[in-house]
C-alpha cells in the first residue's frame, strides 16, 4: 500500500467519472443548473492524475509525494464548485499521508481534514450537497481504529457516502422538487468507490442507487436547517457565500483563477472583496503556497481585478451560465449564409419580427430582445454557439458599454476574435450591415461598418406614457415625443405631427437617405404620411421603409 495505490485510485476515479460524466451532468440543478458537475469533477481528477509524474517522478512512489502531487494538481486544475471541493478531499489525504503506507489512519484523518478544509472555505453550508456526503463518509471512517484493515474502512466510508446521497432530495428543496439526488454527491460516491477498488482489487458490490426520486412540491418539503455551528454570511469578515449556499439572482459568470505569492491575510481580504461582488465564493489552498479562487458574479472584470491585489494571478478562466437561447426562441438563424463568409459571423441584437427577418436576411445571427433585456450571458452564449473564429457584434443599444466589454473579454481568446461595433439603434445596425465585406480583414471590416453606423444620425418616435420634464418642456401622457439619440427634441399632442417635426429637425443638418423602421404600435398610414412629407419638404432625399414590428417605438429613423 505505497504511493502506487493512490495512483491507482486516481486512475480508477478518472475512468469512473468518464463513464458516468453525462449521468452526473444530467442531475445538476444546484447551485446553478448548468449541467457541468460531472465534467468539472472529471477535469479536476484528470489534472490531479496528470500532476503525479510532474511532482512525484517515476518508479516506486512515496505515499506523501503522490498525495501532495494529487492535491497540487487538483487545486491548479479545479473546475467549478465541485472540482474545488474535490481538490480539498485530495489535499486532506495529502495532509494525512505521514506514514510510508496508505492505511486506515490515512483515510480516516484525510476525510476528516478534507471536511474541515471545505468547511473553512465555504462558511455558509446547506445540507443535501457534496459537502454533506463528504461529512457522512468522514464520520463513518472515524469509527475505525488505526489497526483496522484499510479495505474495511474505505468500504464503510463509500457505503456511508452512498447512503447519504439517497437522502439529499429530502434535505435540499431544489433537489426534491426536481426529483434528483445531488450531482456532486454522486460524483464523490464514484470517487470513493474507486478508492475501494484500488485497495481491494475489485469494485464494491453495491445495489444501484436510485438517482431519480418522486418529485415533491416546495410546499410539501423544506430543506433542513443550517447547522448552528455554521455562521451566516453576515457574521464576521470571513463570512461569504459558497457553492452550497442559496444562489443569488442574475449571476452571469463563473470566474476562477490561481493565486501565487500571497498569504492568509491577503486571501482573507480577497474573500471579503469578492463577497461584495458575487456569491458562491470558494478560496482554497494546495498546502504548498498556491491558491484557487472561485466566484459567481455579474462583473467578471472586477472579480479578476480583485485578485491582482492579493498576489500573482494566473490560469484565469471565465465561463457563462448560458441561457439556451434557441429553446427560448431568442435565436434566429440567418436566412442565408454567404458562401464567401468563411469563419466570420455577425450577431445582431434585435426587437420585432420584421426587424429580425431583415437582419437575418443580411446574414446576421439574431438575438431577440422583445420582451426582456438581453443579458451578458445570452450574448456570450450566442457568440460561442456560432463557433466562428471572428465575430462582429451589433448590440444596437441593447447593452451598456461595460456589459459589452465584459462579454468581449470572456469570449475572446487566442483562437477567437470578437469585435464590438458601436451601433446604438437598429437603424445604425442596418447601415453598418450595408457596407459589410467578408473579403476584408476583420478589423478593417469592423472599422468600415462602425464608420457607417457613426455617420447615421438616428432618432425615434414614441408615445409618452407618463408626465415628464424634458429639455424641451413637459410632456403629458399620450403626447407624441421625438428623440434624437436619447434626448427628447419634439413634443406634440399628435404623434403624426411629432413625426413630421422630428423628420424636419433631423434632416435640417442634411441627408440623402432616410430609413424608417416602423414599430408594432405605429398608427396605420404613419409610414406613407412621413414619406410624403419628406418628398414634399425635402426633395431629392430617398426614403426606405421597413416594418420592423419592434415594441415601444412607433418608429426608428436613420439619416445617412
Amino acid at each position: 500500500m505505497d504511493g502506487r495505490v493512490l495512483e491507482s485510485w486516481a486512475r480508477t476515479a478518472v475512468a469512473g467519472l468518464e463513464k458516468r460524466c453525462e449521468e452526473i451532468n444530467s442531475l445538476n440543478v444546484f447551485p446553478i443548473p448548468d449541467s457541468d458537475t460531472g465534467t468539472n469533477l472529471l477535469f479536476t481528477m484528470r489534472a490531479a492524475l496528470g500532476a503525479i509524474d510532474e511532482y512525484a517522478g517515476s518508479g516506486i512512489k512515496d505515499v506523501r509525494q503522490v498525495a501532495i502531487a494529487l492535491a497540487r494538481g487538483a487545486v491548479a486544475g479545479a473546475r467549478g464548485n465541485s472540482g474545488v471541493i474535490l481538490s480539498q478531499v485530495l489535499r486532506g489525504i495529502a495532509e494525512a499521508a505521514v506514514t510510508p503506507a496508505v492505511d486506515t489512519r490515512t483515510v480516516r484523518t484525510g476525510l476528516l481534514m478534507a471536511t474541515n478544509l471545505v468547511t473553512d472555505a465555504v462558511s455558509y453550508l446547506v445540507e443535501g450537497t457534496i459537502v454533506t456526503v463528504l461529512r457522512c463518509a468522514a464520520d463513518a471512517a472515524a469509527e475505525f481504529p488505526d489497526e483496522a484493515p484499510i479495505a474495511v474502512t474505505a468500504r464503510a466510508a463509500a457505503d456511508a457516502a452512498a447512503s447519504a446521497l439517497t437522502r439529499t432530495p429530502s434535505q435540499l428543496e431544489v433537489l426534491g422538487t426536481a426529483g434528483v439526488v445531488d450531482a456532486g454527491g454522486l460524483g464523490l460516491v464514484v470517487i470513493l468507490d474507486a478508492l475501494v477498488t484500488a485497495v481491494t482489487g475489485s469494485p464494491p458490490d453495491r445495489a444501484p442507487i436510485a438517482l431519480h426520486v418522486p418529485r415533491r412540491t416546495p410546499s410539501t418539503h423544506r430543506a433542513e436547517p443550517v447547522p448552528d455551528s455554521v455562521p451566516h454570511p453576515s457574521q464576521g469578515t470571513h463570512a461569504h457565500s459558497g457553492p452550497d449556499c442559496e444562489e443569488g439572482p442574475d449571476q452571469d459568470f463563473e470566474v476562477m483563477y490561481l493565486v501565487a505569492e500571497s498569504d492568509e491575510d491577503r486571501m482573507a481580504e480577497l474573500r471579503t472583496t469578492l463577497n461584495a461582488l458575487g456569491d458562491s465564493i470558494v478560496i482554497v489552498g494546495d498546502g504548498g503556497g498556491g491558491w484557487s479562487v472561485h466566484v459567481h458574479c455579474t462583473d467578471a472584470g472586477a472579480a479578476v481585478e480583485a485578485g491582482l491585489a492579493a498576489g500573482r494571478i494566473h490560469g484565469i478562466r471565465v465561463s457563462s451560465f448560458l441561457v439556451d437561447a434557441r429553446d427560448q426562441g431568442l435565436l434566429v438563424p440567418p436566412v442565408r449564409t454567404r458562401p464567401d463568409q468563411g469563419e466570420r459571423g455577425i450577431v445582431a441584437v434585435v426587437a420585432g419580427d420584421g426587424a429580425a427577418e431583415l437582419f437575418a436576411s443580411e446574414g446576421a445571427t439574431v438575438l431577440r430582445c422583445d420582451d426582456a433585456p438581453v443579458t451578458r450571458a445570452q450574448l456570450l452564449g450566442i457568440i460561442r454557439q456560432m463557433g466562428r473564429t471572428e465575430v462582429l457584434v451589433l448590440p444596437n443599444g441593447a447593452l451598456t458599454a461595460q456589459e459589452l466589454v465584459a462579454v468581449s473579454a470572456a469570449a475572446r481568446d487566442a483562437r477567437h476574435e470578437v469585435l464590438l461595433l458601436a451601433t446604438s439603434a437598429m437603424v445604425q445596425g442596418l447601415a453598418s450591415l450595408a457596407v459589410h465585406d467578408p473579403e476584408r480583414e476583420a478589423v478593417d471590416d469592423a472599422f468600415a461598418m462602425s464608420e457607417a453606423a457613426a455617420a447615421t444620425r438616428w432618432g425615434s418616435l414614441r408615445i409618452a406614457r407618463e408626465r415628464a420634464l424634458t429639455y424641451v418642456g413637459t410632456c403629458e401622457p399620450g403626447d407624441g415625443i421625438g428623440l434624437m439619440g436619447h434626448e427628447v427634441i419634439v413634443i406634440e399632442p399628435d404623434a403624426v405631427a411629432a413625426g413630421r417635426r422630428l423628420v424636419d429637425l433631423v434632416l435640417g443638418a442634411g441627408g440623402e437617405l432616410v430609413t424608417l423602421l416602423m414599430g408594432s404600435e405605429a398608427p396605420e398610414g404613419l409610414d406613407t404620411e412621413l414619406a410624403d412629407h419628406i418628398s414634399q419638404r425635402h426633395p431629392g432625399v430617398e426614403v426606405m421603409i421597413y416594418h420592423g414590428g419592434q415594441p415601444g417605438d412607433l418608429l426608428q429613423l436613420g439619416v445617412e
